[in-house]
């Protein structure tokens, strides 16, 4: 009798243990969407009431209906958050988020020159190519709208203008899917500094010369077509991200700005030097000199993927003196609310 109720006292006390430890198990793992939920309803908040023009893309069309897409949005960034919190699942979670991001940006920018203007904000249009964001400003002597928004996202979250809001990179993202190859992409520096020098300087004899702007416009598209020939035939190939890597001037600019931002990622010692992680390394980022030197390469984005791949938690995020995980969840937080917000506003 005595062991019969040892045991019935053992099995309610195991199981409320378990259920208390579920239970903050799942506080821990809504935490992050918690707070991305708030984060991202705060900053669509401020936009919706001090903007006299409706910047929300609901509202221009029903007054108060902004309010609800903030809501529909802020609940998508927590979803988004809930699921990229496993490392394992961000390689893909931001393959799609960031494809969803591309194809909204491509789809009201499309319809917004069909003749629905409320699909657009106010200013001048350029191209949808990132090269303009560098390459339009030099040629008309002014900042555009997405010049100061592209600036803005390097000083909050460093580099992930380039993992996860680019409307271009994510079709880069698309073109090399797969595990990617160990094969380094030799004359990276060199390669990437040739193509900003040439941007800049063509920029400038454009504007030198007068040449007008139709003409420039030509070549501004010439150059995006490249662009996307080189995913479709290098990038598919290789399965790196070649067009953003090597081509694009504006990621170049990312790589030499980012360190304005505290964010960084690096590799303790616990590395077994597997190479599982390079597999998942679409940027370039990781071979071997840079694991054994403990840091992914210049052209890393914070993205992530290569957690997904590190079996011994041995890559890690770091901020200032927070620890890993701490600043990994800030990276998470700032970066996902970032995404959402964009996601709402109306397209340039």
């Amino acid at each position: 009798m005595f062991w019969f109720s040892y045991y019935i006292l053992f099995y309610f006390y195991t199981a409320g243990h378990l259920t208390r430890q579920k239970e903050k198990n799942m506080n821990r793992k809504l935490r992050l969407p918690a707070f991305v939920f708030l984060l991202t309803f705060s900053l669509l908040a401020i936009v919706q009431i001090k903007l006299d023009r409706p910047m929300i893309l609901a509202e221009r069309f029903f007054e108060g209906a902004g309010w609800i897409e903030i809501v529909f949005i802020s609940l998508y960034g927590a979803i988004v958050a809930y699921k990229m919190q496993d490392p394992a699942n961000v390689p893909q979670w931001r393959k799609v988020t960031w494809t969803i991001f591309s194809v909204i940006f491509f789809s009201q920018l499309i319809v917004g020159l069909s003749g629905f203007e409320k699909f657009l904000m106010s200013g001048k249009l350029h191209l949808p190519i990132p090269m303009m964001i560098l390459g339009g400003p030099v040629y008309r002597g002014q900042l555009s709208v997405m010049t100061i928004l592209f600036l803005s996202t390097v000083i909050l979250t460093g580099p992930a203008w380039c993992s996860h809001l680019c409307y271009f990179g994510a079709f880069d993202n698309i073109a090399s899917s797969g595990k990617t190859s160990r094969d380094v992409l030799k004359y990276k520096t060199a390669i990437k500094s040739t193509i900003l020098i040439i941007v800049i300087g063509m920029a400038l004899i454009l504007r030198w010369i007068n040449v007008p702007l139709l003409i420039a416009t030509y070549i501004a598209a010439a150059f995006g077509l490249m662009g996307i020939g080189i995913m479709i035939l290098i990038s598919r190939k290789r399965k790196k991200m070649f067009h953003c890597v090597m081509y694009c001037p504006v990621g170049t600019i990312v790589n030499i700005t980012k360190s304005v931002n505290p964010f960084r990622m690096y590799i303790d010692t616990s590395c077994t030097l597997c190479m599982l992680c390079t597999k998942y390394c679409k940027y370039d980022a990781l071979d071997t000199a840079d694991i054994k030197n403990g840091k992914p390469s210049i052209t890393c984005t914070l993205c992530g993927d290569c957690l997904a791949g590190c079996h011994h938690n041995s890559i890690k995020y770091k901020f200032l003196a927070l620890e890993p995980a701490k600043a990994r969840f800030l990276y998470l937080l700032l970066t996902i609310s970032l995404h959402a917000s964009c996601i709402a506003l109306a397209r340039i």
